[in-house]
């Protein structure tokens, strides 16, 4: 089970790079500048994004903020909230940086492949234990340490030396790719971790895809992304208020009585 969660966490990094982000570090010891002057009075970034706004592709009912103008691979207008308008903070922007820099939509899509890829890995843990099987206990875990089908108790029922270990391993890769970022500077991709084709790169697979190709599956990988964080919130409701896993609840949905089976009737129960 774990190499399958590595092997999907692997395949879906491999999948993307994107334009570059803007990076800046300061030296140690180097003061501050002082904030230049802030102009009084005027719309806010935010509310002259509204205004320019044009027709979304997601949502043809609504309008998108200037923000989203179809350039970055993806891009289809959706932002009802307006993420897009709004500074992304000093951390994002850069360290040593006092604000964000407005449309600077390679940190929202650094955060969108962090999660969706996040999301990914917990769909197959939804679905792996019911579908194959869980993981054998013993002695010292406890025999049915890992027999929970339902994600929710599992997690509770796994020991905490399993969980510490889960807990370790995500602390590295955000390690890693605080590290890369540091490394690459203005250069840096989002969601890049230096897997995949390239010079110098870990490239089990050996890809070797065309430029062409490659867009394509980075396009991929976001709508996988894009789909799994709506997929495995679904999976988490559902196992939430039925308290049985979702094979489990879906194997007796999709089975019928003898006596319907008999008469013909082959749709779910209670439809």
């Amino acid at each position: 089970m774990k190499l399958a969660i590595a092997s999907t966490l692997i395949a879906s990094a491999a999948a993307f790079s994107a334009p570059t982000m803007t990076f800046s570090f300061k030296p140690k010891g180097c003061k501050k500048a002082a904030p230049a002057p802030k102009s009084v009075g005027g719309p806010s970034p935010s509310a002259e994004a509204w205004a320019n706004a044009g027709p979304s592709t997601a949502l043809p009912f609504a309008t998108a903020p200037a923000t989203l103008d179809g350039s970055m691979l993806g891009d289809v207008g959706f932002d009802p909230l307006g993420f897009s308008t709004v500074p992304v903070g000093a951390w994002f922007a850069g360290i040593g940086l006092d604000v964000g820099e407005i449309g600077n939509l390679n940190w929202y899509r650094e955060a969108e492949l962090i999660h969706g890829r996040i999301a990914q890995v917990a769909v197959v843990g939804f679905l792996a234990p019911g579908l194959f099987g869980t993981l054998p206990g013993n002695e010292w875990t406890g025999v049915d340490a890992y027999s929970n089908t339902n994600p929710l108790e599992a997690f509770s029922q796994a020991p905490g030396l399993a969980i510490l270990q889960i807990f370790l391993f995500m602390s590295w890769l955000e390690f890693k790719r605080i590290r890369i970022i540091q490394e690459e500077g203005p250069n840096y991709q989002p969601g890049d971790l230096r897997i995949g084709q390239g010079e110098g790169r870990y490239n089990p697979f050996n890809l070797s895809y065309s430029p062409e190709e490659y867009e394509e599956k980075q396009l991929q990988e976001l709508k996988h992304c894009r789909l799994a964080m709506i997929g495995v919130f679904g999976l988490w409701a559902q196992a939430q208020a039925s308290g049985v896993g979702v094979i489990t609840q879906l194997s007796a949905g999709l089975s019928s009585p003898e006596y319907y089976a008999k008469a013909g009737y082959f749709l779910p129960e209670g439809i």
